[in-house]
């Protein structure tokens, strides 16, 4: 075990440094400012290590140049090494090579990084990250939900991370306004919900993004979608079909709209509407909206909605909106229906017809007098398409259904399924079964072929039931 000596008193910082050149307060920088912690009791042997920790870390913001750009993560890492290599030195605090790193990264990452969470951030296997209070923290790691060892030391350090992560997106969270939708600088989605709405602290949910985003070739390979599905997508998306990414919470919607935006002609102008902005698309003329929650005083709240109805003056060949989830979906299916077509969005539901259901439902919810046809009519004219996917039991994500929305009969929908997932079974916890086509065309197949897109009977299974 290592020795833990601190030659200037048993846990007091040394208060007879001599004041920086300048009498400048190096905590003045708000960069730098959020970033100290309180140093706990020191009733243990981990207790002892964490206050040695937090007090060479208040030593060290003290050193550090209020002005330096703490943005600059590998200059300020080295400038921060050597500084911490001199603390520790001129305190003749003796630690082992394992500790001495091991307090080095956790000072590191509470400096440029989001603490303890910045190791879970770098390990590209956890796509997910679930804090619920300073002590309980989950990852989904391969679709499975762990328990984390780590911790933090308490809910204020968990609130010190959730503000670290909001404030630069000039985004709050307060007692007032407990729960905030936010990204992180790599486009991971966050959500947090602090007390009173949360009882058992503040509460952090992370659902990461790949930093190589996933491609058509890795949905393949994961079993997520077949070639021939990607290929009938792939037409749709030249087509300029209008297309509903239908499927529950962590189903992969998102990553499959990055995929099939990826097929949009790179000569087009898109327009993304968000509430958090996480797509990344590849094209060069994309324009990027992000919706804004209100201000302190309940002012200067920019909606959905109201992006959606922003974009019409934008002049767009296709409209992206990341979620449907209220009566910005009215205004969506406008837009699709005025000549907007191409036009993609992602929506939570069950099936493909409860897609559309959602769909009723969130445009009576824009407060219109419109009659439950009228409504009905406006969907099935706007959406062509509507993708399913769902999150099978072993953790997989895979597309289930690829509907044609084919118009309406009296008052009705009417809906078919051109590729649909069947399952063969359940082996060694894996999902044994294949997203198979069910021998129909699509109503919208002459779209296809007068945009010069030619697809082969076989995609739709057509002739393949004579080999069987």
């Amino acid at each position: 075990m290592s020795i833990l000596r601190r030659i200037q008193g048993e846990g007091q910082p040394n208060n007879n440094q001599p004041p920086k050149p300048g009498g400048s307060d190096p905590l003045r920088n708000p960069a730098l400012q959020s970033r100290r912690i309180n140093a706990p009791s020191t009733s243990s042997a981990n207790d002892t290590y964490q206050d040695l920790k937090n007090r060479v870390q208040t030593k060290l913001l003290g050193t550090l140049d209020p002005s330096m750009d703490v943005t600059q993560t590998a200059d300020v890492k080295r400038t921060i090494q050597d500084l911490f290599e001199q603390i520790l030195n001129e305190e003749n605090i003796i630690l082992s090579r394992p500790e001495r790193a091991r307090m080095f990264e956790q000072i590191s990452a509470e400096i440029l990084g989001f603490g303890p969470l910045q190791r879970l951030l770098e390990d590209e296997t956890i796509t997910e990250i679930m804090v619920n209070g300073a002590k309980n923290i989950y990852i989904e790691r391969f679709g499975k939900i762990l328990r984390e060892p780590m911790a933090f030391e308490n809910n204020d350090h968990v609130m010190r991370i959730i503000e670290r992560i909001v404030a630069p997106l000039g985004r709050r969270i307060d007692e007032s306004s407990p729960y905030v939708d936010a990204r992180l600088p790599d486009g991971s989605r966050v959500n947090a919900v602090i007390p009173p709405i949360s009882l058992v602290g503040p509460v952090l949910t992370i659902r990461k993004f790949a930093k190589t985003p996933i491609t058509v070739e890795k949905l393949i390979e994961f079993g997520s979608i077949t070639p021939e599905a990607i290929q009938f997508l792939d037409a749709c998306v030249k087509a300029r079909l209008n297309i509903v990414i239908s499927g529950g919470t962590g189903s992969g919607k998102t990553t499959l709209l990055n995929v099939l935006s990826g097929f949009i002609p790179s000569d087009e102008r898109i327009v993304t509407v968000e509430n958090a902005a996480e797509l990344q698309l590849r094209q060069e003329h994309v324009v990027t909206l992000e919706s804004r929650p209100q201000n302190i005083e309940g002012k200067g709240e920019i909606t959905i909605r109201q992006l959606v109805i922003n974009t019409l003056r934008m002049r767009p060949d296709r409209i992206i909106v990341g979620e449907i989830r209220d009566e910005a979906a009215l205004d969506m299916l406008q837009a699709m229906n005025t000549g907007h077509d191409g036009s993609m969005t992602t929506a939570h539901s069950n099936t493909p017809r409860d897609t559309l259901a959602r769909m009723e439902t969130m445009t009576l919810m824009a407060g219109m007098d419109l009659p439950i046809r009228a409504i009905r009519e406006q969907i099935s004219s706007a959406i062509d398409l509507v993708v399913h996917q769902s999150r099978m039991r072993d953790g997989s994500r895979k597309v289930v259904n690829i509907t044609d929305v084919t118009g309406m009969e009296g008052e009705i929908i009417t809906m078919t399924d051109i590729f649909l997932f069947e399952q063969a079974g359940f082996e060694n916890g894996r999902v044994i079964g294949r997203l198979r086509p069910t021998g129909l065309r699509p109503k919208f197949m002459e779209k296809i072929e007068q945009s010069g897109i030619h697809l082969p009977p076989s995609i739709f299974g057509i002739g393949e039931r004579r080999r069987y």
